[in-house]
């Protein structure tokens, strides 16, 4: 492609829920983390690993329990999510607005890799009493 010379009206997909299929033996939670396997490239519950891409939250439950792989697939979407913050030093604050946070279960952010543990779940947009604001 070339560079624009002219206006153009780009599509989006803003507030548009994505599918995906779900692993085999999974069960998806509505309000979880969704993330992608980088090994089956199948949607899975967000969890410490570092084999997985965060695609955004679970507008419906899916459970894949007893099913093979892509029996089923999830709704997924994208945007400003509220979740639960880590504790001690993996605790995220108001300093971190703007940095990488990290998936540590199909719920919680934490502040750091763990060691390169972890991987990334989005960014942080603010911190609040209710948890962590990630932008996926």
């Amino acid at each position: 492609m070339t560079a624009l010379t002219a206006d153009r009206n780009t599509t989006n997909r803003a507030g548009t829920d994505f599918e995906f299929p779900v692993a085999a033996n999974t069960k998806i939670y509505a309000g979880a983390i969704v993330c992608i396997d980088n090994t089956k490239a199948l949607a899975t519950k967000g969890a410490t690993a570092t084999t997985l891409k965060s695609v955004g939250i679970a507008q419906a439950g899916a459970d894949n329990t007893g099913g093979a792989d892509g029996a089923m697939r999830v709704r997924v979407r994208r945007g400003l999510w509220s979740l639960a913050n880590s504790g001690a030093a993996d605790q995220l604050t108001l300093s971190d607005v703007g940095a990488d946070c990290y998936v540590v279960d199909d719920q919680t952010v934490a502040k750091t890799s763990g060691s390169n543990t972890r991987s990334v779940a989005g960014k942080v947009r603010d911190v609040d009493a209710s948890g962590v604001w990630v932008e996926f």
